[in-house]
């Protein structure tokens, strides 16, 4: 039962986090450019080895997977089919969003989380200034950009990776597969995944951001915070993922 109120506590406390965050996204001063490129540069440019890495190994086992398994029914020639289908709609924005997730949240609450403890947080407070608008706007505003950019990113190379495996395992050249991925994927398909990468690079931000700003116990602290970021940043992001496509597949079919 004690767990259960904690939960709750934390999703009210998330909740106004949110409201707080978008209130100051949309009310003077604005947020400063600076802040904002720095953040982009720490959310994206920097986790897009990650993205590539991953995105590129995934394709490659799914296109395994798809010739390997459809052999036996004559329908090799469909892999491309499979593999686009399965990194627009699910793998690329997931699997993206769990490994930047845990790298981009784990220091978003290591940052601010040793401010909090250093007591800079409350120093902000008293020159006057909102500690959710110069710390939390800029890095969730940096996430909603820059996690549907390296989901796309993602997605290109995981079909690339796809079409090498496939290449070299059935014999199709490169033009025919990527014909196979022109006719399979449609505008809801892509739609499907980007708008599941926006709510995912929220969920990262936020949570990563929440969780800082509450740290307590020094140091030691700041260590099990940024633990406890990575890990419910990853369960939020898989559980919201199945509800999403629920969703989805009812607007998009």
């Amino acid at each position: 039962m004690t767990n259960v109120l904690k939960l709750l506590a934390h999703m009210g406390g998330v909740a106004s986090l949110t409201w707080r965050t978008f209130k100051s996204c949309f009310t003077p001063p604005f947020i400063e450019t600076r802040l904002l490129v720095t953040q982009m540069d720490q959310a994206g440019i920097g986790s897009w080895s990650i993205a590539v890495l991953t995105a590129l190994f995934t394709g490659a086992v799914l296109a395994i997977q798809f010739a390997k398994g459809l052999e036996p029914y004559g329908a090799s020639l469909y892999t491309g089919k499979m593999v686009s289908l399965g990194m627009v709609r699910e793998l690329g924005p997931t699997l993206t969003a769990v490994l930047v997730g845990g790298r981009v949240g784990a220091g978003f609450t290591a940052e601010i989380g040793s401010m909090k403890v250093t007591e800079q947080v409350d120093a902000i407070s008293a020159l006057g200034a909102d500690p959710v608008r110069k710390l939390v706007v800029p890095r969730v505003v940096a996430c909603l950009i820059m996690l549907p950019l390296l989901t796309v990113l993602a997605d290109f190379v995981g079909c690339l990776g796809g079409m090498l495996i496939t290449m070299s395992e059935v014999g199709l050249t490169a033009r025919f597969f990527f014909e196979q991925v022109i006719d399979t994927l449609s505008i809801e398909d892509l739609m499907h995944g980007l708008m599941k990468s926006f709510f995912f690079g929220y969920f990262i931000a936020i949570i990563g951001c929440y969780v800082g700003l509450n740290v307590r116990g020094g140091t030691e602290g700041v260590g099990r915070s940024t633990t406890d970021a990575v890990v419910a940043i990853s369960i939020t992001v898989l559980v919201s993922n199945f509800m999403l496509t629920k969703v989805f597949m009812g607007i998009y079919g």
